[in-house]
């Protein structure tokens, strides 16, 4: 009977002393809880179930939706051979993650943590245009609010194919395209929208670097969603980056040294057509002309569809200057002096000297002065017909036939008039060969006359040519920059 009581008393106490062990085991993990870090607690609380490979939604039927933004900051290379543009840009997504959510007021009052990325769900967004893989920093680091709002910041170098047409360089303003879309996940799971307003996207030119060779005018936005089969729909944003190149580079380097050159082309056009120097000229000119090519082949972007138009236009210059070379060559060789040169034609001598030379308000060109023909009788005679003393004194033999009166001199020895008629066939033969001359003389005179009104036509044509050229391109390039 006395054994029952301790037994009886023991059992009544024990639930008492359990408990108040329990208690104070629960009082001391609640003040070793109380005392780590509020960070480390919301930490462990929001990873200790978390699982990154589910997308985070209590509701599978409710997509998440990811909004995304871009800040171009820099344009670092525009590659026209392989068609790839290279930029870095700021990249930022926010979407909402049902699963990291708490209540700051269990926390210390925490509205905001940052987690590592490795260990939360991020959606598979992608850009479709991604030809390499950029020397990107990693940011291993997102932001979560108390609300489940992720927000996840990173720098990217992007290297991105587009298609740039190079037609109208240096002048050309270019649209490539940045396309962010999932790789894998429908709309139905994974729906993309914009983060900010498209007019502020559009106008934001804050963080650019203007200092390079590309201006930036503006980033347009599209949204738009697309189907590769008919029950699988995707959702992407498309971002527009429309860059201009600064031409005050290539204006200097490229064009005004060909106009400059083309200048000097014309210029040369005064030199004499007679003077040999017009011909060097022209090959020196010709020969600077193809250095220059020479030198500015690897500055002029090179594409295997298309040709830009300045490049054109350097062909077109060289054009000209053979061009020129060769009207130069055909005048000097028409002027050119020789003995056996044929008369100027009738016909040519009206239609240059007459014709030509009025329209081109040279005036009309002098006639010709032509010697005066001699008689056969004079070609066939040995003494000339002015003051011929052989036609009244005859021959030697007539000489001495001739009566002689009382007073009449003496007949002049035959050795004399033996040298006096040498002398007056050496006189015939001197003007004969200055007639002859001045008859060449004469007709050289006449083919320079005509090459110089013929050199001014041609030269008036060229000109023509190389006006109406450089207001084409003037014109193409102004359509092309205004539209």
């Amino acid at each position: 009977m006395l054994l029952w009581v301790p037994q009886a008393l023991l059992a009544l106490l024990l639930p008492t002393l359990l408990a108040q062990g329990e208690a104070r085991r629960w009082r001391h993990h609640q003040a070793q809880k109380a005392a780590r870090p509020a960070l480390l607690r919301l930490s462990d609380h929001l990873l200790a179930n978390y699982e990154k490979g589910v997308r985070p939604v209590r509701d599978w039927r409710k997509p998440t939706t990811v909004a995304i933004d871009v800040i171009i900051y820099a344009i670092l290379s525009v590659d026209e051979k392989n068609q790839v543009l290279t930029t870095y840009i700021w990249y930022r997504q926010y979407w909402t993650d049902e699963f990291l959510q708490w209540n700051p007021e269990d926390f210390d009052n925490i509205t905001k943590l940052s987690i590592p990325t490795e260990s939360i769900w991020v959606p598979d967004i992608l850009i479709n245009e991604f030809v390499d893989v950029g020397k990107s920093p990693s940011i291993p680091y997102v932001y979560v609010g108390h609300h489940g709002e992720v927000q996840n910041y990173k720098p990217l170098q992007v290297m991105t194919a587009c298609s740039l047409d190079i037609y109208n360089f240096p002048f050309d303003v270019q649209n490539c395209s940045l396309t962010f879309t999932s790789w894998l996940h429908t709309i139905q799971d994974i729906n993309i929208s914009l983060w900010r307003l498209p007019e502020k996207v559009k106008l934001d030119k804050t963080l650019f670097m203007n200092q390079g060779e590309w201006e930036l005018l503006g980033v347009l936005t599209q949204f738009r969603e697309f189907s590769m089969e008919d029950s699988n729909h995707y959702a992407e944003m498309k971002f527009y980056v429309v860059i201009r190149r600064r031409p005050l580079f290539y204006a200097v380097s490229l064009l005004l040294p060909s106009i400059f050159l083309m200048l000097m082309d014309i210029v040369g056009f005064y030199l004499p057509p007679d003077s040999g120097e017009r011909v060097s000229f022209k090959i020196t000119l010709l020969l600077g002309y193809s250095v220059f090519l020479i030198i500015v082949s690897d500055t002029l972007p090179a594409t295997a569809i298309g040709t830009p138009l300045i490049g054109v236009y350097f062909v077109v210059c060289m054009a000209l200057l053979v061009i020129s070379l060769a009207e130069t060559i055909f005048i000097v060789r028409l002027v050119h002096k020789q003995d056996l040169q044929q008369p100027v034609p009738a016909w040519l001598r009206r239609l240059l000297l007459g014709r030509v030379a009025l329209l081109l308000c040279l005036g009309e060109q002098p006639a010709p002065r032509r010697s005066p023909a001699t008689s056969p009788a004079t070609k066939t005679d040995d003494c000339p017909d002015m003051g011929n003393p052989c036609n009244h004194l005859g021959g030697p033999r007539d000489l001495e036939k001739t009566p002689r009166g009382p007073g009449s001199p003496p007949p002049p020895p035959r050795e004399a008039s033996l040298a006096v008629r040498g002398l007056l066939q050496e006189l015939v033969s001197i003007r004969r060969f200055l007639e002859k001359r001045d008859e060449s003389r004469e007709v050289a005179r006449e083919w320079l006359r005509v090459g110089s009104v013929l050199d001014r036509l041609l030269f008036r044509i060229y000109l023509v040519a190389v006006l109406a050229y450089s207001i084409t391109l003037i014109v193409l390039w102004s359509v092309w920059q205004d539209s």
